[in-house]
Protein backbone atom coordinates (compact mmCIF):
# COMPACT_ATOMS: atom_id res chain seq x y z
CA UNK A 1 0.00 0.00 0.00
CA UNK A 2 1.23 3.51 -0.90
CA UNK A 3 0.14 6.75 0.94
CA UNK A 4 -0.10 10.12 -0.20
CA UNK A 5 2.92 11.06 1.96
CA UNK A 6 4.87 8.42 0.22
CA UNK A 7 3.88 9.81 -3.00
CA UNK A 8 4.29 13.39 -2.50
CA UNK A 9 7.80 12.62 -0.82
CA UNK A 10 8.71 10.61 -3.92
CA UNK A 11 7.58 13.29 -7.01
CA UNK A 12 9.32 16.63 -4.51
CA UNK A 13 12.54 14.06 -4.31
CA UNK A 14 12.39 13.48 -8.03
CA UNK A 15 11.72 17.16 -9.18
CA UNK A 16 14.35 18.43 -6.64
CA UNK A 17 16.70 15.93 -7.82
CA UNK A 18 16.43 17.40 -11.56
CA UNK A 19 16.19 21.01 -10.58
CA UNK A 20 19.47 20.65 -8.76
CA UNK A 21 20.57 18.77 -11.91
CA UNK A 22 19.81 21.77 -13.95
CA UNK A 23 21.72 24.18 -10.87
CA UNK A 24 24.74 22.13 -11.16
CA UNK A 25 25.22 22.35 -15.18
CA UNK A 26 24.25 25.96 -15.54
CA UNK A 27 27.16 26.47 -13.02
CA UNK A 28 29.37 24.85 -15.86
CA UNK A 29 27.96 27.37 -18.27
CA UNK A 30 28.87 30.32 -15.73
CA UNK A 31 26.26 32.18 -14.29
CA UNK A 32 26.08 36.11 -13.84
CA UNK A 33 27.42 39.05 -15.93
CA UNK A 34 30.37 39.23 -18.44
CA UNK A 35 31.88 41.85 -20.71
CA UNK A 36 29.32 40.51 -23.57
CA UNK A 37 26.36 40.56 -20.99
CA UNK A 38 24.38 37.85 -19.14
CA UNK A 39 26.30 34.78 -19.08
CA UNK A 40 24.51 31.74 -21.20
CA UNK A 41 24.27 30.01 -17.83
CA UNK A 42 22.33 32.29 -15.40
CA UNK A 43 18.28 31.67 -16.69
CA UNK A 44 19.10 27.88 -16.46
CA UNK A 45 20.42 28.57 -12.81
CA UNK A 46 17.34 30.51 -11.98
CA UNK A 47 15.04 27.63 -13.49
CA UNK A 48 16.67 25.21 -11.37
CA UNK A 49 16.45 27.09 -8.22
CA UNK A 50 12.52 27.99 -8.93
CA UNK A 51 12.45 23.95 -9.47
CA UNK A 52 14.20 22.99 -6.48
CA UNK A 53 12.31 25.65 -4.31
CA UNK A 54 8.62 24.18 -5.73
CA UNK A 55 9.96 20.75 -4.86
CA UNK A 56 11.15 21.42 -1.20
CA UNK A 57 7.44 23.37 -1.49
CA UNK A 58 5.69 20.39 -2.21
CA UNK A 59 7.69 18.09 0.13
CA UNK A 60 6.77 20.39 3.14
CA UNK A 61 3.19 20.44 2.04
CA UNK A 62 2.58 16.80 0.99
CA UNK A 63 4.61 15.99 4.95
CA UNK A 64 2.19 18.29 6.53
CA UNK A 65 -0.73 17.39 4.71
CA UNK A 66 -0.91 13.46 4.36
CA UNK A 67 -3.64 11.66 2.89
CA UNK A 68 -4.30 8.37 3.54
CA UNK A 69 -3.65 5.05 1.36
CA UNK A 70 -4.00 6.04 -2.29
CA UNK A 71 -2.63 2.76 -3.61
CA UNK A 72 -3.84 -0.02 -2.45
CA UNK A 73 -3.31 -3.71 -4.12
CA UNK A 74 -5.82 -3.73 -6.62
CA UNK A 75 -4.44 -0.47 -7.76
CA UNK A 76 -0.94 -1.62 -7.67
CA UNK A 77 -1.54 -4.73 -9.71
CA UNK A 78 -3.36 -2.43 -12.75
CA UNK A 79 -0.01 0.17 -12.50
CA UNK A 80 2.11 -2.60 -12.62
CA UNK A 81 0.41 -3.72 -15.45
CA UNK A 82 0.75 -0.89 -17.51
CA UNK A 83 4.49 0.03 -15.92
CA UNK A 84 6.40 -3.51 -16.32
CA UNK A 85 5.77 -4.06 -20.21
CA UNK A 86 6.14 -0.63 -20.95
CA UNK A 87 9.69 -1.05 -18.98
CA UNK A 88 10.44 -4.33 -20.87
CA UNK A 89 9.71 -2.67 -24.11
CA UNK A 90 12.16 0.18 -23.17
CA UNK A 91 14.76 -2.50 -22.03
CA UNK A 92 15.25 -4.70 -25.42
CA UNK A 93 15.22 -1.24 -27.70
CA UNK A 94 19.21 -2.06 -27.29
CA UNK A 95 18.74 -5.80 -27.81
CA UNK A 96 16.53 -6.14 -30.86
CA UNK A 97 16.33 -2.69 -31.98
CA UNK A 98 13.08 -0.72 -32.21
CA UNK A 99 10.77 -1.66 -34.45
CA UNK A 100 10.84 -5.38 -33.70
CA UNK A 101 10.51 -3.93 -29.37
CA UNK A 102 7.41 -1.88 -31.00
CA UNK A 103 5.97 -5.27 -32.70
CA UNK A 104 6.34 -7.38 -29.98
CA UNK A 105 4.85 -4.32 -27.01
CA UNK A 106 1.69 -3.50 -29.70
CA UNK A 107 1.08 -7.84 -29.86
CA UNK A 108 1.62 -8.21 -26.21
CA UNK A 109 -0.79 -5.36 -25.07
CA UNK A 110 -3.37 -6.32 -27.65
CA UNK A 111 -3.06 -9.75 -27.27
CA UNK A 112 -3.34 -9.57 -23.36
CA UNK A 113 -6.72 -7.76 -23.50
CA UNK A 114 -8.31 -9.13 -26.33
CA UNK A 115 -8.21 -12.80 -25.34
CA UNK A 116 -9.48 -13.91 -29.11
CA UNK A 117 -7.72 -14.39 -31.81
CA UNK A 118 -4.45 -13.64 -32.58
CA UNK A 119 -4.60 -12.38 -36.11
CA UNK A 120 -5.37 -8.85 -34.84
CA UNK A 121 -2.86 -8.40 -32.67
CA UNK A 122 -0.22 -9.99 -35.17
CA UNK A 123 -1.36 -7.41 -38.15
CA UNK A 124 -1.66 -4.31 -35.30
CA UNK A 125 1.98 -4.93 -34.67
CA UNK A 126 3.30 -5.81 -38.34
CA UNK A 127 1.89 -2.62 -39.03
CA UNK A 128 2.46 -0.41 -35.87
CA UNK A 129 6.63 -1.60 -37.10
CA UNK A 130 6.04 -0.62 -40.35
CA UNK A 131 4.73 2.46 -40.15
CA UNK A 132 6.92 3.47 -37.83
CA UNK A 133 9.59 2.74 -40.32
CA UNK A 134 7.68 4.26 -43.27
CA UNK A 135 7.21 7.38 -41.06
CA UNK A 136 10.94 7.34 -39.79
CA UNK A 137 13.30 5.67 -42.05
CA UNK A 138 11.19 6.70 -45.40
CA UNK A 139 9.81 9.77 -44.48
CA UNK A 140 12.03 12.15 -42.28
CA UNK A 141 15.13 9.86 -42.49
CA UNK A 142 15.85 9.26 -39.12
CA UNK A 143 17.57 6.30 -37.71
CA UNK A 144 15.90 4.58 -35.26
CA UNK A 145 18.04 2.08 -32.48
CA UNK A 146 18.06 -0.93 -34.62
CA UNK A 147 19.78 -2.87 -31.59
CA UNK A 148 22.52 -5.53 -31.27
CA UNK A 149 19.99 -8.05 -33.31
CA UNK A 150 20.50 -5.32 -36.44
CA UNK A 151 24.08 -4.85 -35.77
CA UNK A 152 24.53 -8.76 -36.36
CA UNK A 153 22.46 -8.78 -39.04
CA UNK A 154 24.17 -5.94 -40.50
CA UNK A 155 21.89 -3.19 -40.45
Amino acid sequence: MVSGRSLEAATALITGAFGAAVVVSSLDNGIGWSASGVESGTFPFIVGLVILAGSVFNLVQGWLHARAVILGPSELRRLGILFVPAAVFVGIIPLIGMYPASAFYVFAALAWHKRGSLLVPALAAIGAAFALYLIFELTFQISLPRGALGTFFGF
